[in-house]
């Protein structure tokens, strides 16, 4: 249940306040915005306001127009001082524009192309058997942090080259980073990342000395047109890996698993045919929005929807806002696993920063949700959920769940 909004003076609406999302994105009001005000400008104590973007074909002509609208220039969350400063933010892939992102996405992007994902869905079922072995004797478990943080943040880091006994202090560090992009504390967000960039600095190193056949050691040795990446930038790209194949994964597969829950006339339907997972998991990408906005800031004069765009003018992308657009999606406040040619921003509104993981994070929710269904099919709460308080991602903390016990798959 989203914050109410009826009574919200429209002008007045600063969506940098946290109370609007304590129970998940505030789709009524996103509605009344598409509706009366597309193009709406924010107001902020302090600091430069900028404008919210809430239709679905707005939010695509921006994304797929780099020369006009730049992740470079200003960053690429609402606030200035997001828990990650925007000199940080420009070594991230996501904060670059072209011919800088253009090259270093060129050597991350073979790694994640669809014939080398798709190889990996054997090893990636193993992990979602091992997950569901390890609780489903017990008849009930936090989904959050029993499947939904372990099947992405095990899978990312094997990638990524990362011992899998160091994996959790990866997950930290990024959680940390996520946090305080939702919190606003750079403090915490720089302490996270000195601590990362020391311990990704050594692992460069050997990896320079030792190579193996992970994502490290082929970036440390990868050229796009005769340039090599900076251990700096290898190491930023790094942590931008970990938390996007960490974070937007596991938060849709809990949203998923709530939304599933609470309508089981769909989740019947996906444990009697579930040829249709392929299509329900672009539902359920569409239907949770795991990342709620990122920003870009105008390069030059414009317009969008009529309005006018001043030069360095600050433009957030509301995806959450998109994937509920009627005039794009029929009947968008209906969750339904059956729903063809789903359309969605999840990944983003496309162009040059279109999510890179895209298909493993596909695979991923599509291998969970198939042995889930077919193993544990009667998941049901078992205590209130929680979520994080935050404009940014649409994030469970804690799902508890109960269901009928059964026997791991090795039993006789």
């Amino acid at each position: 249940m989203s914050a109410p909004s009826t009574d919200l003076d429209l002008d007045r609406v600063d969506l940098t306040d946290l109370d609007l999302f304590a129970d998940g994105p505030p789709y009524e009001l996103f509605r009344r915005m598409r509706r009366e005000m597309p193009v709406h400008w924010n107001e902020m104590d302090g600091e430069p306001g900028f404008w919210n973007i809430t239709r679905f074909e707005d939010i695509r002509r921006i994304s797929r127009d780099h020369e006009t609208f730049s992740n470079e220039r200003g960053g690429i969350f609402i606030q200035n001082e997001p828990g990650v400063p925007v000199d940080v933010q420009r070594q991230l892939m996501l904060g670059m524009d072209p011919p800088r992102h253009t090259k270093v996405r060129g050597i991350v992007q073979k790694v994640f192309s669809p014939r080398v994902v798709a190889e990996r869905e054997p090893h990636i079922r193993q992990v979602v058997t091992r997950l569901i072995d390890d609780v489903i004797e017990r008849g009930e478990c936090d989904f959050v942090s029993d499947i939904a943080v372990e099947l992405p943040l095990i899978v990312i880091a094997e990638m990524l080259g990362v011992p899998v006994e160091d994996r959790y202090m990866l997950f930290d560090w990024t959680n940390r980073a996520s946090h305080a992009v939702a919190t606003a504390d750079p403090a915490d967000t720089l302490q996270a990342l000195a601590e990362m960039g020391q311990y990704l600095g050594a692992l460069v190193a050997e990896r320079r000395e030792r190579p193996r056949d992970d994502l490290i050691s082929r970036m440390v040795n990868a050229e796009v047109d005769g340039e090599r990446l900076s251990d700096a930038e290898i190491t930023i790209s790094f942590g931008l890996l970990m938390f996007a194949g960490n974070d937007t994964t596991r938060n849709t597969a809990s949203g998923a698993m709530l939304a599933l829950i609470e309508h089981p006339d769909q989740r019947q339907k996906l444990i009697e045919d579930p040829s249709l997972m392929r299509d329900a998991v672009e539902e359920f990408l569409r239907w949770v929005s795991a990342v709620l906005h990122f920003r870009r800031t105008a390069t030059r004069d414009t317009e969008i929807a009529g309005q006018p765009i001043a030069a360095g003018d600050k433009v957030v992308m509301w995806y959450a806002s998109g994937n509920r657009d009627e005039r794009a999606i029929p009947d968008p406040d209906r969750f339904d696993v059956t729903r063809p040619n789903v359309e969605h921003q999840a990944f983003g509104g496309g162009g040059r920063h279109f999510c890179l993981g895209n298909q493993l994070a596909r695979l991923e929710l599509r291998v969970l949700f198939e042995e889930l269904l077919e193993r544990i099919p009667d998941m049901e709460l078992a205590g209130e959920p929680t979520r994080l308080r935050t404009n940014f991602t649409n994030e469970l903390t804690s799902l508890p769940v109960a269901f009928t016990p059964g026997r791991p798959s090795d039993a006789g």
